[in-house]
């Protein structure tokens, strides 16, 4: 079984940043796809970022420049920088890592919340 636990997030200004972290135990780290996702209230869960093992990445275009994915191997953890935020950032922020069909394991989630 696969387990991913979140965290790094909280209550932030506008223009702030924050470091998201996801630590994943219980299947080889440097043969999945970790990603980021992210759900506000009321709207659909959006992906944010990903990266593939042999490290490609994937922004949603409205966080490019912002947002930046990275992961460690040895320490089997994921990171989501997350700078210049805005309240539109305000959701909570999934880490998901994905093995195949049928094989994607999910996070609890950390709050994310953008206030002046």
């Amino acid at each position: 079984q696969v387990h991913l636990v979140e965290s790094g997030g909280g209550s932030v200004r506008p223009g702030g940043s924050l470091r998201l972290s996801c630590a994943v135990s219980g299947r080889a780290f440097s043969l999945n796809t970790v990603s980021w996702y992210r759900q506000a209230p009321g709207k659909e869960r959006e992906l944010v970022a990903s990266m593939i093992a042999s490290g490609q990445t994937n922004y949603l275009d409205s966080v490019k420049g912002r947002f930046t994915i990275s992961r460690t191997k040895a320490r089997n953890t994921a990171y989501l920088q997350i700078n210049n935020l805005t309240s539109e950032d305000t959701a909570v922020y999934y880490c998901s890592s994905f093995y195949g069909p049928g094989a994607q394991f999910w996070g609890q989630g950390t709050q994310v919340t953008v206030s002046s």
